[in-house]
């Protein structure tokens, strides 16, 4: 099962993994010019890594999350969610143009709420 994970990881990277990387990113470089963003820039960059390479990897909720991490999602989707949202949805999209392609479509899909409310999860390893 590792080999086909590493496959599909090295296919995503390629086609998509990397793109959305470089958005989370620069989404995360310019939320670090306000000091008081750098919570949204952390976990700008949580989330690219494992946006990078998700196969293997789950978001879990975390359980100690609370209004304070809602709140922080609001405005994420204001200053950059939406957009990261919108490139995984157009990325998809693309990716399901051909049957190969399907299943790392439906994983740009599954990173689409993510990409929303970033606050309150976390990424553990599939066992």
């Amino acid at each position: 099962m590792d080999a086909v994970r590493t496959l599909l990881n090295i296919i995503w990277l390629v086609l998509s993994g990397f793109w959305m990387f470089l958005a989370y990113l620069l989404a995360g470089v310019l939320l670090c010019i306000p000091i008081i963003t750098i919570p949204w820039a952390i976990a700008s960059f949580r989330i690219g890594a494992y946006a990078l390479w998700p196969f293997g990897r789950t978001i879990v909720e975390k359980p100690t999350a609370g209004v304070g991490s809602f709140l922080g999602n609001v405005i994420w989707v204001i200053l950059a969610g939406i957009w990261l949202a919108i490139g995984h949805i157009l990325t998809g999209i693309a990716m399901c143009i051909t049957i190969i392609g399907i299943p790392l479509g439906i994983a740009s899909f599954k990173l689409v709420p993510v990409s929303l409310m970033p606050l309150g999860k976390e990424i553990v390893d599939l066992p």
